[in-house]
């Protein structure tokens, strides 16, 4: 969604979206704790391989980033519309 989506909808759809951000977020977190917890495993068993590290971290960094942009906005109209 861009910021002419986002500036549509109206203050209930905006605060699901919130919401649906938050509980996003928090399986994202879930997700990269997950990861990096079978990266640290794997190399103190000594099964460590570097693609498969390269490959675990680059899905740490794209879960990380994924929402920044959208959730920025929503929370600046969030606060333009004084709901939060």
């Amino acid at each position: 969604m861009n910021k002419k989506e986002l500036n549509k909808l109206t203050d209930e759809d905006l605060l699901k979206e919130s919401k649906k951000i938050k509980t996003t977020q928090i399986i994202d977190a879930t997700l990269i704790g997950v990861l990096i917890g079978i990266l640290i495993y794997s190399i103190t068993a000594g099964n460590f391989s570097y693609f498969f590290g390269i490959i675990l971290l680059y899905a740490v960094y794209k879960l990380s980033n994924k929402n920044e942009y959208k959730k920025s906005e929503i929370d600046s109209l969030l606060k333009e519309r004084n709901l939060k």
